[in-house]
């Protein structure tokens, strides 16, 4: 694939200034658990959402399960090693709440703790700043059976995990994020039923975003109350959302797919209020009613810190009733009251995800959420690409994925340039990992993993990116 945005080839003179970041800037990778860990019903773990999505069939390609997944469980110390070799200066990663809590409710399971123990001091050990993400989408079984995130109570359980996690590990552990990416947990797991628990209900999709909102205002409450030098966050994945043409119709498929996608999370974490334009659009999938008198504001309780995931850009068109929808939005849709809503294609380059690549929108996105909602420090807590990769004599040349994050870099250099208090950067993904419902058919890793042997082969990628990190910026070759 052509990529207008790489790096040039050996033996070209590249023209473009270096570029230097910020002294401090926290250079990272990152991973979630069910991805990475294996050893799902070791050390007193307990099933999630995941484990069972995953082990229904149809539900995962090919059947893959996170069962073993990168064997993380048992390679900790190595893992950590390789970390330190590329020269990460922070790593974020996710606590399986099953691991900690198994069921959900109750007393913590020291075993589980103590993996994570082992974790953030052999980080520690070698300088490597942890950055503990609390929920990364593995819901416990039992808390979903008993109505899951829909259910108002799943927010006050994750309070009680907040706490569990805070007393044990808070001494050791500066930055915790308490929701990854909210959006993917509330409407492809209850709206679309594409990610785990695979439950179709537009309704319940909302319900379940507000819910899980309630539960991080109540998680920042709580670790706040349990270590008051912590600094916490949140993660949301972001979209630049474009209209196809200038047409009335289609700036305004562009408003609401903002609003489900965007604001349906920013403006109640950051500004305390639903978007009245987005409550009228959701007027026929609910009537707010779960809502109640005290919940925005606790959803609000102020951040230290706002973590975006970026990837690509949504471009999107008015309904066409003559028109094939594009497979990945069939119904049931994640973006109820909108299911209408056209996303279109540019005939741009795309990752092995089909995602459009699309730097200049990480920009945007950063310039958005500086200007219109906050002067927090932000961080990119997800950035990344899948691509099929090959291995050659024992080496990864993944030229594309190198090229997606000199690009991204780039952009997130000049939203720096543009006044955006930018102050951190984590590469999606360290390692090749269960993709989720995709298993392990698609590779997101700067290192990879050969899930038969767990060997593994840092990728040119990582090499190029542990350079970046060594110069804390770009250089031109």
């Amino acid at each position: 694939m052509s990529n207008p945005a790489s790096p040039p080839a050996v033996g070209v003179v590249d023209d473009r200034p270096p570029l230097t970041f910020p002294p401090g800037f926290l250079w990272g990778a990152a991973t979630a658990a069910y991805q990475i860990e294996g050893a799902a019903a070791e050390g007193g773990r307990t099933p999630s959402i995941w484990d069972t999505f995953s082990h229904t069939p149809g539900r995962v390609v090919e059947g893959h399960t996170g069962d073993v997944a990168c064997d993380h469980y048992h390679r900790l110390g190595s893992d950590v090693a390789l970390m330190a070799e590329l020269g990460l200066k922070s790593y974020r990663f996710s606590v399986s709440w099953p691991r900690v809590q198994p069921g959900g409710t109750g007393p913590a399971n020291a075993e589980g703790l103590d993996f994570y123990r082992r974790l953030v001091d052999e980080l520690l050990g070698h300088g490597i700043e942890p950055w503990l993400t609390l929920y990364h989408w593995d819901l416990p079984q039992p808390l979903e059976d008993v109505g899951g995130w829909p259910a108002r109570d799943t927010a006050a359980r994750f309070a009680d995990y907040a706490t569990l996690v805070a007393d044990a590990l808070g001494d050791r552990v500066r930055y915790w994020t308490t929701l990854n990416e909210p959006w993917c947990s509330a409407f492809l797991g209850y709206g679309s039923g594409v990610h785990a628990p695979g439950r179709s209900d537009g309704a319940d999709a909302v319900r379940a975003g507000h819910h899980l909102m309630l539960g991080h205002g109540l998680a920042v409450q709580a670790l706040r109350a349990a270590r008051p030098t912590a600094e916490v966050g949140v993660t949301v994945n972001l979209y630049p959302v474009t209209p196809a043409s200038e047409a009335p119709a289609d700036v305004d498929a562009a408003r609401r797919i903002d609003g489900l996608a965007n604001r349906f999370f920013l403006d109640p974490l950051l500004r305390g209020s639903y978007p009245a334009d987005l409550m009228a659009d959701l007027a026929k999938v609910t009537d707010f009613g779960h809502v109640r008198d005290g919940d925005l504001a606790t959803i609000s309780t102020p951040l230290d810190v706002v973590g975006v995931n970026y990837y690509s850009r949504h471009v999107v068109a008015a309904p066409d009733p003559d028109a094939e929808p594009e497979p990945y939005w069939r119904a049931p849709s994640c973006w109820p009251g909108s299911e209408d809503v056209r996303f279109v294609t540019r005939g741009v380059p795309v990752t092995d995800m089909n995602w459009e690549i699309d730097a200049p929108g990480l920009v945007e996105t950063l310039r958005r959420v500086h200007e219109e909602y906050t002067d927090l420090p932000l961080y990119v807590t997800e950035n990344g690409s899948a691509f099929v990769d090959e291995v050659v004599d024992g080496r990864v040349d993944d030229a594309d994925r190198l090229a997606y994050f000199d690009a991204h870099l780039r952009a997130a250099h000049e939203a720096i340039e543009a006044g955006v208090p930018l102050r951190g950067y984590f590469a999606w993904s360290l390692m090749d990992n269960f993709e989720w419902a995709w298993g392990y058919t698609k590779r997101f890793g700067m290192v990879h993993v050969d899930y038969d042997t767990q060997v593994r082969i840092p990728k040119s990628s990582a090499r190029w990116y542990a350079e970046v990190i060594r110069r804390n910026g770009l250089a031109a070759q």
